[in-house]
């Protein structure tokens, strides 16, 4: 049976601004309060998934959420209508606002992490929700998340879905941004490749100074019980916690893996060669051959890394064996990365193509193609079972194109998230975009 990695890209919200929100993100932080552009954002992620489409690859959308989260508000004390919480939210507490708003769920690496049937105990794909609880902006997702991801696989008999682990310090859990999976073909037993900052029960482990290790080891051994994979199926690395100092906040920003291949930096994790030497012999075991390509740091700094999100690219497996690598303009404009992408590319490996999408106005916030964009193994079957209103074709994206241009604004600063009209704007355009992707009712303003 045929199987395929689909890459389920998330659509950039109608709220999507500038609010410096996430400590540790470079990008993020440096840009804050700049005036963004939610219209040319969400076209930039509609146009990548577009092309996706068009090379052959099985493409699909994850809806973004309600914003502002008016319910998140009235749970700190915030009362009166929707008008008069948003109102008294920007008088007394703009940043509870700002966070209320963010459309960080457009990076779905980050909403849940994902087990393909041919891994797990029970032969189904299983999900389970990240709770995100390092940030307040990101911790109010997964409800919503947990809700759309139902919507989207909702046969019970190839689908599993488990809610978002503890909401606490020790089982932080940031989804696919810090997993990834090496296999021989996609539908095959492959090998789950988990990726934590730091143990929260160990103290043996180290764990970077200036900013928070996200991931636990906890929670992804949590995570690999709840999926049912076995230990002959999993191997668990470490983060090198000085790269996390640098701004590097998920794996995704310093490695990316698909198929046998991991792509990553010298400085990317601890206990580099175990670690390789682990998966290697996992993976031989399940008749696949093992390669990594490791970037020196004399070439590409942990600096030139996270300022071009290098690593935060999509890798793809194209139809006759070879790899193609989506990265963001901003690799294009560095010397020195781009140099090692020519070098790397005209060497003959894995690696033969580098394709570059504009995506600035995600970028400007701290996100990359890898960011945008939940992988889902699916063999033919699965496949035929997901809901079939989120599966990118050509009317999808004309539709979702004129969606865009009807709802979005075109400029939004942090005075404009004190506009009630916004939320009503919101709800108006997730209200239809919810019919046109065929999700039912997801949101907490068509349940409640």
């Amino acid at each position: 049976m045929k199987s395929f990695e689909v890459n389920f890209d998330g659509l950039v919200g109608p709220t999507h601004n500038y609010g410096g929100l996430s400590f540790g993100n470079v990008a993020s932080q440096s840009n804050s309060q700049q005036a963004s552009n939610p219209k040319e954002a969400a076209l930039q992620g509609l146009e990548k998934m577009k092309a996706l489409m068009d090379m052959g690859f099985v493409q699909g959308v994850l809806a973004p959420q309600e914003r502002p989260d008016v319910a998140a508000l009235r749970s700190l004390g915030f009362s009166g209508t929707d008008a008069q919480v948003i109102e008294r939210a920007a008088k007394d507490a703009m940043p509870l606002l700002v966070a209320s708003c963010s459309a960080s769920s457009m990076w779905v690496a980050n909403a849940a992490t994902v087990s393909p049937s041919a891994d797990t105990a029970d032969g189904r794909v299983h999900f389970t929700a990240a709770n995100l609880n390092c940030k307040f902006h990101r911790s109010i997702e997964h409800p919503t998340t947990s809700r759309v991801l139902g919507a989207m696989f909702a046969d019970q008999q190839h689908f599993a879905h488990h809610a978002a682990l503890p909401a606490v310090a020790q089982f932080g859990d940031e989804g696919a941004a810090n997993h990834t999976r090496f296999c021989r073909e996609y539908g095959e037993a492959g090998v789950e490749f988990f990726v934590y900052g730091r143990s929260a029960f160990d103290s043996r482990y180290p764990a970077p100074q200036k900013y928070p290790a996200r991931q636990t080891l906890e929670a992804s051994q949590a995570v690999a019980r709840l999926h049912g994979l076995s230990e002959e199926g999993v191997v668990f690395a470490q983060q090198n916690p000085s790269v996390i100092d640098q701004g590097v906040f998920h794996n995704d920003v310093i490695a990316v893996g698909n198929g046998e291949l991991l792509f990553h930096h010298q400085d990317a994790f601890l206990n580099t060669e175990a670690m390789l030497d682990e998966l290697r012999r996992k993976l031989a075991a399940r008749g696949a051959a093992f390669e990594s390509i490791c970037v020196p740091r004399d070439q590409v700094t942990v600096d030139d890394a996270v300022r071009s999100y290098l690593f935060n690219s999509q890798l793809l497996s194209r139809a006759d064996g070879s790899m193609l690598l989506i990265v963001p303009e901003e690799c294009r404009a560095n010397p020195r990365v781009w140099s090692y992408l020519q070098g790397l590319t005209s060497a003959g490996g894995a690696i033969r193509e580098v394709k570059v999408f504009d995506l600035k106005q995600s970028m400007q916030n701290g996100g990359g193609p890898a960011c945008l964009r939940l992988r889902v193994a699916l063999n033919e079957t699965e496949l035929a079972a997901v809901n079939p209103g989120v599966i990118m074709s050509a009317p999808l994206y004309d539709t979702l194109t004129g969606w865009v241009n009807k709802h979005y604004r075109d400029a939004l600063r942090e005075s404009d998230l004190a506009d009630p009209q916004l939320l009503l704007e919101c709800r108006t355009a997730l209200d239809e975009l919810t019919q046109i992707l065929k999700l039912g009712s997801v949101y907490p303003f068509q349940i409640n």
